[in-house]
């Protein structure tokens, strides 16, 4: 049986500036706080909650580990955990336009994560249970990226 993708939601991110910690053994480490958002879809819409954050590495060759950690509020009050991992990297000069602030088409650069989801609210119980995969890209307050979910 092969999977199939079905649209989740778009989200949209809000960010704090970067915090650069420094080299670290396993790269440039950055955490940049989540200050809010929105999400939108079929089955899933709310809001972001401030307070998450990207545990984020750059590596020596501009790729980055993504790994973020953040609350979501439905419509309906219901408060879910989401989780992502993943990677974005480019070409040096698209990465570097990127790192500068630049708005850079995504299609210039990959941008994919993971998306895992936590609730204890019964009528998301469903996303205990389900694996999402996404396609982001970034602007320089924000992540925007489309969820589907893997069936």
């Amino acid at each position: 049986m092969r999977p199939e993708l079905t649209p989740l939601a778009t989200f949209r991110v809000e960010l704090d500036p970067i915090l650069e910690l420094g080299a670290s053994p396993w790269g440039r480490r950055r955490i940049i706080n989540i200050v809010g958002g929105s999400f939108e879809g079929p089955r899933l819409s709310g809001e972001i909650l401030p307070g998450g954050a990207d545990w984020q590495v750059v590596h020596p060759d501009a790729s980055a580990s993504i790994d973020t950690r953040y609350t979501l509020r439905t419509r309906d009050g219901a408060l879910i955990y989401l989780q992502t991992s993943g990677i974005r990297h480019g070409p040096p000069e698209v990465m570097a336009r990127l790192a500068g602030g630049e708005e850079v088409d995504p299609a210039e650069y990959y941008f994919r994560l993971f998306c895992r989801f936590e609730t204890g609210a019964p009528g998301y119980h469903w996303l205990n249970r389900s694996l999402a995969v996404a396609s982001g890209r970034r602007t320089p307050g924000a992540v925007l990226y489309d969820a589907y979910e893997v069936r």
